[in-house]
């Protein structure tokens, strides 16, 4: 029996037929062939992940060693821009058929846009065409089962950081681990965004469930170790997005920051809702952890070694080589910790406490940036993603279900403020160190 190959919903864009196939530089070249290499450079970066003020700053930065101008409209998954070269205009849209995060890429198209002013601007236009396949070529760094690897380290280190013990570490560390596994396969064979958070949190809930009842008709494992349920779906948590929208807007790109911050509510969403379903059919429950005893300096030393390793696992579920998610969890262990110990020995609000750990991993991805060269929002946003509350948000949405709607407010308003707090201390840090981001201009 012969399947039928689903048509493309959106069509694929012939971009070497703009070129003109001769041997002239991309500096002579016609208006259109020069346009098409600022455009496809700005979508490539925008399908990174990154928000509406690099893509058009990178956008610029071709633009001007072309000769050219260019004024653009960026949103979550389309441009639209015209290029001008001072006799004639060339307008075009352009869309993606999907959105993400990949940190790789961002950092080779950096490398790109750096060295496009001198080698670039000698290269032909179909060599750059080609550079560009090049680069685009490279989708992912890591199988599904490495990135169900990297999901499981980030949520077992953040259910320590919640308060978990190693009963709820081990079980989430499973669950989160064949949770994005199975969306890791569902996006890989293109399957719509909804079918794959329903799927792997479903998965995610249901592999914890399965554990602890094992545990407990074995070992005799108290079912109040079910807490930690939630904190093996919190890798569905999209700190990106929410962390650019956040950027974006303080940068008036309203249409970008918009955009990125409803697709971030959209999965919150049904993430949460698939997690209270969930929750009703298995007979859970989101009560507290067991407390646990250790003494302050211990519990400060496992609270750096965790934020590490949930960080590290967050980066590379976004992608990034291991150099850069390390360097990126040596910022965020640093950050985390000290956010935590403000509110355990300061007796910080917890959104405060979250304003000044996104400001100093801010200033630390700033002065990092300047020597190992790694794109900034690189840095940052995997480093804060640890920070972004997903606790309080399904607690939210659980008590909201219950009709329990005092509590419910009590976790929104809380998850809020910090959501809030996030982006507002990446921003403040960007403010202080870097002068092109300072003005509106």
């Amino acid at each position: 029996m012969q399947t039928t190959a689903i048509p493309k919903n959106h069509m694929d864009i012939p971009w070497h037929e703009y070129s003109g196939h001769g041997n002239c530089p991309i500096t002579e070249a016609d208006l259109t062939e020069k346009a098409s290499i600022v455009g496809r450079v700005g979508l490539m970066l925008l399908s990174c992940g990154t928000g509406a003020w690099r893509v058009r700053s990178s956008m610029n930065t071709i633009s001007q060693n072309l000769g050219i101008t260019c004024s653009t409209d960026i949103g979550l998954m389309s441009i639209e821009y015209t290029c001008f070269d001072g006799t004639s205009g060339f307008s075009q849209s352009l869309c993606l058929t999907n959105t993400g995060v990949n940190t790789s890429k961002l950092n080779r198209l950096e490398r790109f846009i750096g060295e496009f002013s001198t080698v670039g601007k000698t290269m032909t236009g179909e060599q750059l065409h080609d550079h560009l396949d090049e680069i685009d070529r490279i989708h992912g760094l890591y199988s599904p089962v490495a990135l169900g690897f990297a999901a499981a380290l980030a949520c077992g280190a953040f259910t320590f950081l919640l308060g978990g013990g190693p009963v709820e570490m081990l079980f989430a560390f499973c669950g989160a681990g064949l949770g994005n596994f199975v969306r890791c396969k569902l996006t890989k064979h293109h399957l719509t965004l909804f079918l794959g958070i329903v799927a792997s949190v479903a998965s995610a809930c249901v592999t914890y469930t399965i554990l602890l009842r094992i545990a407990e008709l074995i070992a005799g494992v108290s079912l109040q170790h079910e807490a930690g349920y939630i904190c093996s779906m919190l890798f569905i948590i999209p700190g990106f997005p929410f962390i650019t929208s956040g950027i974006d807007l303080a940068k008036l790109d309203m249409r970008s920051g918009l955009e990125r911050l409803t697709y971030a509510i959209i999965i919150i969403v049904v993430a949460t809702i698939t997690a209270w379903l969930m929750a009703l059919l298995l007979h859970l429950h989101p009560v507290d952890f067991p407390a646990l005893s250790m003494s302050v300096p211990m519990h400060i030393i496992l609270r750096l070694v965790f934020s590490f390793c949930g960080v590290f696992g967050f980066s590379i579920m976004f992608n990034s080589p291991w150099k850069l998610a390390a360097t990126a969890a040596l910022i965020g262990a640093v950050a985390n910790t000290l956010r935590l110990e403000l509110v355990d020995l300061a007796s910080f609000p917890p959104a405060a406490a979250a304003f000044v750990g996104a400001l100093l991993a801010g200033i630390l991805a700033s002065l990092i940036k300047n020597q190992a060269g790694y794109p900034r929002i690189s840095l940052t946003v995997p480093s804060i993603v640890i920070m972004v509350p997903g606790l309080y948000l399904y607690r939210a949405i659980y008590n909201l279900g219950a009709m329990s709607l005092n509590t419910s407010a009590s976790w929104f308003a809380s998850a809020i403020l910090i959501i809030v707090a996030l982006p507002l201390g990446l921003i403040f840090a960007r403010i202080l160190t870097d002068r092109t981001f300072r003005y509106c201009t």
